[in-house]
């Protein structure tokens, strides 16, 4: 009797630790902390589809924008470390802990309560104008940003945000003076220039690639250290003489403090879902180069990019005082 009862609570615990370990058993959620339309919907979709067909459980898209992603990753920031919020997002991340930080103003999360899984693409930035604009060329467009000296408008994805910055460098390498007007996300910023509302703006290729193949948008310049693949007769700013380099990078965080075999299997569950061909085709489609790097190379990523950027937020800030 002893002998069964003993068998018994052994088998007991030996189902309690499979059920414990049985990941993902429940829905995920996959955070996207802007409005529809940008790169981390391009990103987040596909994503969502791979995840359900893999492991059968529902990982819906949920928007939460504002305060330029502040709020989507406050939201994860603050949830349950148990590998069910998954955030989908940029350099955002840290662009507005810089300004904040210059700022002294507060923000409802801190660095260290996300943690980084991994990256999923680096497409540098491109410059883009109408179609229909004079502008053939960056020396054109610099020459009349001159000569109009403030009248000319970009658009970016919000304030300190992943296009605003490196637009921001832009001007500041070239002297040049022209309005900003930042919306709440890449979609919203390139609709600004389809309307005729501003004359430039600075994002990722896959926001703008269906209206540079419908002949709407004209690509000037890349902000990458090497010319993009899909635009090989497109020059980058370091080959035209500026020291530019900004990726629109998209990366995959959730809630820091999780146990580490959590941590694993979630690592394991975004490697299947980013190199399952259902994915890489999507992406493919959306002209999106995959860059898959797990948890310790994206770490390394991570704070190269940060060490790049997050001065010319500061200097941004000092800028915007005088």
């Amino acid at each position: 009797m002893k002998r069964m009862l003993s068998a018994v609570i052994v088998g007991l615990a030996a189902t309690s630790a499979l059920a414990q370990e049985a990941y993902p058993s429940r829905a995920i959620q996959i955070i996207v902390p802007n409005p529809p339309g940008g790169m981390n919907q391009i990103t987040a979709q596909p994503l969502s589809a791979v995840i359900e067909r893999i492991y059968k459980q529902p990982a819906p898209v949920v928007n939460k924008p504002g305060g330029t992603a502040a709020v989507g990753t406050a939201y994860v920031a603050n949830q349950k470390p148990d590998g069910y919020n998954i955030l989908v997002t940029t350099p955002n991340l840290y662009l507005v802990t810089e300004k904040n930080k210059a700022q002294n103003v507060e923000q409802p999360y801190k660095l260290e309560q996300i943690q980084p899984i991994a990256l999923t693409s680096a497409d540098p930035l491109i410059f883009v104008v109408q179609t229909e604009s004079p502008y053939k060329s960056i020396k054109e467009f610099i020459a009349d940003a001159k000569a109009k000296d403030g009248q000319l408008i970009y658009s970016s994805s919000g304030p300190y945000g992943v296009s605003h910055v490196p637009f921001a460098m832009f001007t500041q390498s070239t002297g040049l003076k022209m309005r900003h007007v930042p919306t709440t996300g890449g979609g919203p910023a390139v609709t600004q220039l389809l309307g005729g509302h501003v004359q430039a703006t600075g994002q990722g290729l896959a926001a703008v690639s269906a209206h540079i193949k419908a002949n709407k948008f004209r690509p000037l310049a890349s902000w990458g250290a090497k010319r993009h693949a899909s635009l090989p007769d497109v020059a980058t700013f370091k080959e035209l003489g500026y020291d530019l380099e900004a990726y629109l990078w998209v990366g995959l965080f959730t809630t820091a403090g999780m146990p580490d075999a959590t941590l694993k299997s979630m690592r394991e569950l975004v490697r299947r879902a980013i190199t399952d061909p259902l994915y890489q085709q999507a992406m493919q489609k959306a002209d999106v180069e995959i860059d898959y790097r797990d948890t310790p190379e994206f770490v390394k990523f991570f704070q190269a990019d940060y060490k790049r950027l997050g001065p010319a937020v500061a200097m941004l800030v000092r800028e915007e005082k005088k």
